[in-house]
């Protein structure tokens, strides 16, 4: 019997929302969706170059409870998760391996989400 993930931390879900600025371009701002129990665990880091300097990255694989497709509450990729003062960009969401109630969210941290 494998065990069920610890969900020890709650994560503000996070989207995207761009306004128009009035001189052409867009503002982009974030709406809360609501709050979803979760584990974070890290998986890697690395540095990388983004716009001619050196950012920090490290990767997580965030767990949380399985939502129907099309739900509000279920995570998707370009949106992000918080946690206080750190965010972390969703990049891919798919079902757990050991149980479908539960989704895994492989997320980066520090790439300015």
């Amino acid at each position: 019997m494998t065990h069920p993930p610890h969900l020890d931390r709650r994560l503000d879900l996070e989207d995207r929302v761009t306004t128009p600025d009035g001189a052409g371009g867009f503002e982009i701002s974030w709406v809360k969706l609501g709050v979803l129990p979760a584990q974070v665990v890290s998986r890697s880091g690395r540095e990388r170059l983004i716009g001619g300097r050196s950012v920090s990255t490290t990767a997580f694989k965030i767990t949380v409870r399985a939502a129907p497709f099309g739900s509000v509450s279920r995570p998707k990729p370009d949106q992000r998760f918080r946690d206080g003062a750190r965010t972390y960009a969703i990049l891919a969401v798919a079902e757990n391996n050991r149980s479908d109630l539960y989704l895994d969210c492989w997320a980066e941290e520090g790439t300015g989400a």
